[in-house]
């Protein structure tokens, strides 16, 4: 009888903390795109809390946080009295005309705002719902470099002038601190996961671009523990091949189970269970999916509010919600 399980663990929230790097990039980039605009250093800074931010991304369908960051910059500007639209503009460039629209905002109901509440975030949410702002939605189109200013802003941030260039071929038009990204700390004890590796068979499934997760993984030398690690970047490469044979546009990102087969499609054969450890709800979501019989461990280790997080997780049907890394050696695998 086979004695190996197959534990696959998502990387954000999970692998390492990811609360000072990209959960603090999502609101550098938030307070960034506001900077155009008058009044812009009256704004709070921090913009609001990260456990405001967390109830947002708890609440499902955000798996990256470039989307996260869209949807926090829309509740914000739909508090505005009369959020802004492209002016007619003799320039074509549009970081400019973006710049010649934020110049004409009016932030003190944004400001009034941010200042008496606890939870911005959450407010706005419940107040107006997830209403889609066309100014904000036509600054998220393409990519880096093609139109898409909000996810430039986020990766500017994220990377740091350095590596931000080195990935993109030009230079950061926003930001030029240090990159958030050398924030990041382990939340994985590399001795855990090496007992773990000796015993049953490892693998990643993140909703991080290929190049960011081999970062991650080569800076803290963790390579060695995973016999695959499946990226952003194969869901992009089967929805682009679904889309040319099928014709259809889908979604393979979590809570869609695609990641987590293609890992179990690949080492089944060597293992008698599966188990995908993760920290929200779409986690849990993406393993019940799975053809391949996933069970689910939440792990609250990084969350800013483990008893909100606890519930959502709890809610969504986990299998095993543990406090931390320590927790995990001492669940039934076996089981």
């Amino acid at each position: 009888m086979k004695s190996k399980r197959l534990i696959v663990f998502d990387l954000d929230g999970v692998i390492a903390d990811v609360s000072r790097s990209y959960r603090d990039t999502v609101r550098k980039t938030a307070r960034l795109f506001f900077r155009p605009a008058p009044r812009w250093a009256e704004l709070p800074s921090p913009l609001f809390p990260l456990s405001d931010l967390a109830r947002l991304k708890q609440g499902g369908n955000l798996n990256n946080d470039w989307d996260l960051s869209c949807r926090v910059i829309e509740l914000l500007m739909n508090r505005l009295d009369s959020p802004p639209h492209y002016p007619e503009s003799r320039t074509e460039d549009l970081w400019e005309r973006f710049r010649d629209a934020m110049r004409r905002c009016d932030l003190e109901p944004l400001i009034r705002h941010l200042r008496a509440s606890s939870q911005p975030l959450s407010d706005l949410l419940l107040q107006a719902g997830p209403r889609e702002n066309p100014f904000v939605r036509l600054l998220y189109r393409g990519d880096v470099g093609s139109g898409n200013l909000i996810k430039q802003i986020f990766q500017e941030v994220y990377l740091g002038p350095e590596l931000f260039t080195r990935t993109y071929g030009s230079p950061p038009r926003m930001y030029s601190g240090p990159g958030y990204i050398e924030r990041e700390e382990l939340l994985a004890p590399p001795e855990l996961l090496g007992e773990l590796a000796g015993r049953h068979v490892l693998a990643i499934a993140t909703g991080r671009p290929a190049d960011e997760a081999r970062y991650l993984l080569s800076r803290f030398s963790l390579e060695p523990f995973f016999r695959k690690v499946v990226t952003l970047d194969d869901c992009l490469r089967e929805q682009q091949r679904i889309l040319e044979r099928e014709g259809r546009k889908v979604s393979l990102s979590k809570p869609d189970p695609f990641m987590l087969d293609a890992i179990a499609g690949e080492l089944i054969a060597e293992v008698s269970g599966c188990f995908y450890v993760g920290d929200l709800p779409d986690d849990v979501d993406a393993a019940r999916r799975s053809r391949y019989g996933f069970r689910s461990v939440g792990l609250l280790q990084a969350a800013p509010d483990r008893e909100a997080l606890r519930a959502d997780l709890e809610r969504a049907g986990a299998d095993y919600v543990i406090e931390d890394f320590a927790a995990l050696a001492k669940l039934p695998l076996s089981s």
